[in-house]
């Protein structure tokens, strides 16, 4: 015979559940279903050799990964649900999207070769995604590695692995094109996102007062040049952060030895796709 009491808890967890929720609550969503619409779209454009939109798509994409989980922070309207929406989003933008944009555009002079390099690079950036998930709920992380990510984070894997096309539209294809020189990125990039290399991010980056006018400064002419010459900004861009790789294992190293055994505080993990978005999708009212 069945508990009343138990009967009556799960009708109110069901009302729960099917509560109408404010539109607000969808915009994170929303974000993360426009990045992911504008991955599989680049795709489409690859199809069409049209490599100019295709990449530029691909921009957008990582325009809204941003943007999701930013405003799933900010409305505090976080869910399960996006976390892992995001990540497939992420999946399908950064991974699977890159390499078929890539193996159409140069590596599919090699045919098998080149299928395997694309499929392992999608293969790496769903276990980078998956991992990264994982290592979220892990409270014993020390405090050093709020600064870093472990290996590259999969939209600066995208657009690495876009960066001798992007080039291409600034110096012609030339040796740009070339399948080795793609194959040898593709394989470098996969194997980071797995790596347990600490590359910096940026989402933990404070700017002192007396630095905040220079740095908007620069933020401005970086759009200006993002507007007015954007493949060879983005070029640059690509090149800067590979420059920054090696700096980021020194500096991880010399914090680390600072500070080897300080863990982590919980509520500070997250970034990366949606797994930041893992919490309560009820409204909070103010903390006291």
């Amino acid at each position: 015979m069945k508990s009343p009491g138990k009967d009556v808890l799960r009708a109110r967890e069901r009302r729960r559940r099917l509560r109408a929720r404010p539109l607000l609550h969808l915009v994170p969503n929303l974000f993360t279903i426009l990045g992911l619409g504008a991955g599989l779209t680049g795709m489409r454009y690859a199809f069409d050799a049209r490599y100019e939109l295709a990449v530029a798509l691909i921009g957008v994409a990582i325009v809204f990964d941003g943007l999701d989980g930013r405003s799933a922070r900010m409305l505090r309207i976080t869910s399960k649900l996006g976390a892992q929406l995001d990540s497939l989003a992420d999946f399908l933008s950064f991974g699977v999207a890159p390499a078929i944009i890539v193996y159409l555009w140069s590596l599919h002079e090699v045919r098998g070769v080149g299928w395997a390099l694309a499929m392992l690079f999608a293969t790496c950036c769903a276990l980078r995604l998956a991992r990264f998930n994982v290592e979220l709920e892990d409270p014993e992380k020390p405090r050093w590695t709020l600064y870093f990510f472990s290996g590259i984070p999969a939209p600066a894997a995208a657009g690495l692995a876009l960066l001798p096309l992007v080039a291409s539209f600034v110096l012609g294809e030339g040796v740009m094109r070339s399948w080795s020189l793609n194959a040898a990125m593709f394989l470098f990039v996969a194997l980071m996102m797995v790596s347990r290399v600490p590359t910096f991010s940026i989402k933990r980056i404070r700017v002192e007062p007396h630095y905040i006018v220079p740095v908007l400064v620069v933020a401005m002419l970086v759009v200006v040049f993002l507007v007015t010459e954007p493949w060879t900004t983005l070029s640059v861009m690509g090149v800067l952060y590979l420059l920054s790789i090696p700096v980021s294992v020194l500096v991880a190293h010399r914090m680390q030895r600072r500070e080897p055994e300080q863990p982590a505080p919980a509520e500070a993990a997250g970034g990366e796709g949606g797994a930041s978005r893992i919490v309560s999708l009820e409204p909070r009212g103010p903390r006291g």
